[in-house]
């Protein structure tokens, strides 16, 4: 058969949005710049400020730098598409988006186990944390998760960079996801879907389980305080973390775990922007709103200035 290589796409965006599309634009630009500011204040608050200089501070700094690659990855594509009803990527570029978005994805999730496994230790085993959680192990721990992700993930992206897409190069989305491409591509996807579906099991459930192992583990060490303070306390630690546990996986379940054909397109857009747009928006202002330190910081921040 003839095929014509693509060697673009056409993301749609949100055609039928067309005429609000200076308000859409407008209210998605404040949003962008506020995540940005919020994340790259929530690095600087923990770069230099001596009293956020402990695991919890330095893994979600790392935290903050994935919602800050999510966001700057996804946004600005989908702004262009908003203004000029539609935006045309290259084919490497949108193989390389799929590739960091993937990637933070996977990197997301086991640093938010990595940050449970913390909090595990700062409450069950409180006399021997210092002595566990030391600086080597720190650093072992945030490097592991952006390896796993940047590294696994070639084996999702690969069979996919490898596809044939004849003719159409129009991506209803407004950014290069699995889905799309899939439906887009005359190749065969069958034995990709399959692969993309086995490893996304350890990948995604793996982090999943621990999580909430190690919340059982602290939900029962804080269920005997004695005292109803120490317990409020002891919970206002890490409610910031389960919080920000759940927004994720709640619209990653929502967009991945739900079959795509009983999906329809315009339901999986609005939870793939909870997903890429809001959800790095809520991170900081989480953990800045429910965080005495984070707020003392940024107090003593705003007083030397």
């Amino acid at each position: 058969m003839n095929q014509t290589r693509v060697t673009e796409f056409f993301l749609l965006g949100f055609g039928n949005l067309y005429n609000f599309r200076i308000v859409f634009f407008n209210l998605f630009l404040i949003i962008f710049l506020f995540t940005v500011m919020g994340n790259l204040l929530i690095i600087v608050l923990v770069s230099t400020n001596v009293h956020l200089q402990s695991p919890m501070y330095y893994f979600l700094c790392h935290l903050s730098f994935s919602d800050l690659v999510t966001s700057t990855n996804i946004v600005p594509n989908m702004l262009g598409a908003i203004l000029l009803g539609g935006m045309i990527v290259t084919y490497l570029g949108c193989i390389i988006q799929f590739y960091f978005f993937s990637g933070t994805i996977i990197t997301e999730c086991y640093l938010l186990s990595v940050m449970s496994y913390d909090r595990y230790l700062a409450i069950c085993n409180p006399l021997r944390y210092s002595s566990i959680m030391h600086f080597k192990l720190q650093i072992c721990l945030s490097v592991w998760p952006w390896l796993v992700g940047l590294t696994v993930n070639l084996i999702g992206v690969m069979p996919v960079s490898n596809y044939n897409f004849c003719h159409d190069n129009i991506i209803d989305h407004f950014y290069c996801d699995f889905f799309p491409l899939q439906k887009l591509s005359c190749s065969d996807t069958s034995l990709v879907e399959l692969e993309a579906f086995l490893f996304s099991l350890p990948l995604f459930i793996f982090p999943c389980g621990l999580i909430i192992v190690t919340y059982v583990y602290i939900f029962h060490t804080i269920l005997k305080i004695p005292s109803t303070t120490g317990k409020q306390k002891t919970f206002s630690t890490c409610s910031s973390h389960l919080i920000v546990v759940g927004t994720f996986y709640g619209t990653l379940i929502a967009k991945y775990m739900i079959p795509s054909k009983e999906q329809s397109m315009l339901i999986n857009k609005i939870v793939s922007l909870l997903h890429t747009v809001f959800t790095p928006l809520f991170n900081p202002i989480i953990y800045s709103l429910r965080n005495q330190d984070i707020k003392e910081a940024l107090k003593k921040l705003l007083t030397n200035h």
